[in-house]
């Protein structure tokens, strides 16, 4: 179902690049910090106001991001552009302060929770419980000096419990707020969604959690992740997470992924808000530029239909 006129976008949407981080955290072999630093440049070139520059997680346990403070120190700062670093615990929340005090920091934080019980010993370790209270802890240390990203994983299905209650996650989103985040990021990490669960959870999100923005996170484990998208923003969510070529997912080592479980491909998202009318003020020869350099860093062809094929022919633009 496309955008009729009476739904019709007014609000640019906007879209978090997360190559950089989770989609490489998914590679085997770390691309060098100059790689990446030349990356996240290009991102920035192509208009991105949002992209996911990186980790503070242990070096020794997510080496492909030992480099955090040398990448967040390289990259260029254009007005308006927030870089985002991932932070799973108070550690590496000092280490964001540090840098923030050296002059090269992020400008966004995101601190992550679970929706299942199950998923949260698995993952982190820990109970849904204690990693709110540790979460607590983290935003407390940094409010007011970044701006905060909530990150619930698991919101729309668990491998482990199956489907997810809407309403937890609703919680969730709210509990975030009231700690201080701006944006709350729904991760539908294995692949479970539909449009159908989408537009339900998005739609209470919406109406019940006022004063906070839900970001759409989708993995394309099934094949379903440009349909969940364009349910969430039929439904009224203007924040989305994709990254180029579809990259990424689960972290390496990860057993509870099978198969594809890749983002959505930026490049493909891209192209379908555009021909549905909804802006995403991304340059689109730029973005271009930077899926191929994305590929040639990888040494891959990736799963973006739009890199083979072009862009289509979208309001103002000839087909390719």
């Amino acid at each position: 179902m496309g955008l009729s006129e009476e739904r019709a976008v007014a609000e640019a949407v906007t879209i978090c690049e997360c190559f950089a981080r989770d989609g490489l955290q998914h590679e085997d072999l770390p691309l060098s910090t100059e790689t990446k630093i030349a990356l996240i440049d290009l991102f920035a070139l192509a208009g991105f106001p949002r992209i996911e520059a990186t980790s503070y997680s242990h070096p020794d346990r997510v080496p492909a991001f030992r480099d955090a403070s040398a990448v967040l120190g390289g990259i260029g700062r254009p007005a308006g552009i927030h870089f985002k670093a991932t932070c799973p615990n108070l550690r590496a929340v000092q280490r964001a302060l540090d840098d923030d005090e050296a002059g090269h920091g992020a400008t966004e934080l995101s601190l992550l929770v679970s929706a299942t019980e199950s998923h949260t010993n698995r993952n982190l370790r820990t109970t849904r419980e204690k990693q709110w209270e540790t979460v607590a802890e983290m935003a407390h240390a940094a409010r007011g000096r970044f701006r905060l990203v909530g990150v619930v994983s698991m919101a729309l299905g668990c491998p482990f419990e199956g489907a997810v209650d809407p309403g937890r996650v609703v919680e969730d989103v709210a509990r975030f707020r009231d700690l201080g985040a701006e944006l709350v990021t729904i991760g539908d990490t294995v692949g479970y969604a539909s449009p159908r669960t989408v537009r339900e959870l998005f739609g209470r999100l919406l109406r019940e959690v006022p004063g906070i923005a839900p970001v759409a996170h989708f993995h394309d484990t099934r094949g379903s992740g440009l349909a969940n998208s364009l349910a969430a923003l039929e439904i009224g969510c203007l924040h989305f997470d994709t990254a180029m070529g579809g990259v990424g997912g689960h972290p390496v080592g990860i057993v509870y992924g099978e198969g594809f479980t890749g983002n959505v491909a930026t490049e493909d998202l891209v192209n379908l808000f555009e021909a549905e009318g909804a802006s995403t003020g991304i340059d689109l020869d730029a973005l271009m530029l930077a899926s191929r350099r994305c590929e040639a860093a990888l040494g891959r062809e990736l799963r973006s239909m739009v890199a083979r094929s072009g862009f289509g022919p979208l309001p103002g633009r000839q087909a390719a």
